[in-house]
């Protein structure tokens, strides 16, 4: 007897998501509640658990394709019986109506089993059969009816010396063209290969793309000398980490300082709704965090009214579950300013795009030694570029300034964070 596993609820107006990567084979022992499928929305990656406990059996969909809330994906078997694998387990980066097996790279070797029949080469098989060089004819396969695998390929390529792949021939030329122009031999092959975007990159794609036709968008700098929080740092960066388990970051003096100045120019912390302006009096800063599958924003909280323990804290568990794909929709509702810090990339100046429906974003650069004027002296300083990008609709360019000036007085002094100025 055998239950399916549906594709579960995946939050306000998500109704559809793409099967990512199957977390079980066939035939693998499952537990209840365990995860078999991961799936990707609009904004995160969702699991997908198992109903039963039991073994894995047929996997209706293959990884790639759309699934809509409530279809089924894959059905747990009771008695351990095997069911069928989907036809296709490599997402499909052929147009419509052809498939990994049809549609045949101009460069790949044409491989056949020795009785004449073509061996099926998934693309990523096919692209490591190319760049080392191999016969795949003479691999053995390890898995579905002795289809090739990435391991029997990286394998073979061990213990194999390098060959050089097979070139097509050239297409006959008719009788009458011209002679070609002579020209400098080829020494390497040019390839490409087509991947689908992944459902988030799709996303990502078309919400920057809707800042830049919707909003005003201008961009103002300045920037900031980072001595005193450099100071603040290496002075008290050890009683922090020993009462607080956390490390003392650059991001918690920002966020406190955008809390800070979001008081004095609230536009910047607001947003448009139709013909009206919706203020906030509390400030929810989204974090831009690189993960594995494209640029997250979860959500800090109410963070101007949290500790700087506090803030460290939640910016570390992001990160961490970032990295894990763990992060659920509820991190990213929500939000009325965005803070990204390219610096850690080594960004030296940047233009950062608006996350809508916020106004404005804030973008970190890189810290670099340059040379200053302080009291008619010339020193060398740590700096920082600052970039606030805002939609121009809402905000003045004399608020954006303001906002900024606010920010580099409270970096520069940290004791404004600590009394409100």
């Amino acid at each position: 007897m055998a239950t399916d596993v549906t594709v579960p609820t995946l939050g306000e107006s998500i109704t559809e998501a793409t099967l990512g990567k199957w977390l079980k084979k066939l035939g693998d022992p499952v537990k209840a509640d365990e995860p078999v499928a991961s799936l990707e929305t609009d904004k995160v990656a969702v699991e997908v658990p198992s109903p039963v406990a039991g073994t894995m059996g047929e996997q209706v969909v293959a990884e790639g394709a759309t699934v809509s809330v409530g279809a089924i994906i894959a059905r747990i078997e009771a008695n351990g019986a095997k069911g069928a694998a989907p036809a296709a387990t490599e997402v499909n980066p052929a147009g419509p109506g052809e498939t990994p097996a049809t549609r045949e790279d101009p460069h790949a070797p044409h491989a056949d089993e020795g009785d004449g029949t073509p061996l099926t080469l998934s693309p990523s098989v096919r692209r490591l059969v190319l760049e080392h060089g191999l016969d795949p004819s003479k691999i053995k396969g390890t898995g579905k009816d002795g289809r090739l695998t990435k391991d029997d390929v990286l394998a073979a390529a061990k213990g194999a010396p390098p060959a050089e792949a097979p070139r097509p021939a050239p297409a006959a030329e008719p009788a009458s063209a011209a002679p070609a122009p002579a020209r400098a031999a080829v020494t390497g092959e040019r390839r490409e290969e087509r991947v689908k975007m992944t459902r988030l990159r799709q996303t990502v794609a078309t919400r920057l793309k809707e800042a830049q036709n919707t909003a005003a968008l201008l961009t103002t700098f300045n920037d900031v000398d980072m001595s005193a929080v450099i100071e603040a740092r290496t002075r008290y960066k050890d009683l922090f980490e020993k009462k607080h388990g956390i490390k003392l970051g650059f991001m918690g003096f920002f966020v406190k300082a955008v809390c800070l100045a979001a008081r004095d120019v609230p536009a910047v912390n607001a947003r448009i709704d139709g013909d009206e302006i919706v203020y906030h009096d509390y400030v929810d800063v989204s974090v831009a965090v690189s993960a594995p599958n494209g640029l997250v924003v979860p959500v800090i909280r109410g963070a101007d009214a949290m500790s700087f323990a506090e803030i460290e804290n939640t910016i570390a568990d992001f990160g961490k579950r970032a990295r894990d794909g763990t992060l659920t929709l509820e991190d990213m509702k929500g939000g009325t300013f965005t803070i990204s810090n390219g610096g850690i990339f080594g960004s030296l100046l940047s233009t950062p795009i608006i996350n809508p429906p916020q106004s404005a974003v804030l973008g970190m650069h890189r810290i670099d030694e340059r040379p200053v004027v302080k009291d008619g002296q010339i020193v060398t300083r740590p700096m920082m570029y600052l970039a606030l990008s805002y939609d121009h609709r809402l905000v003045d360019g004399r608020e954006a300034v303001t906002f900024l000036v606010r920010v580099k007085e409270a970096i520069e002094d940290p004791t404004r964070l600590l009394i409100d100025l």
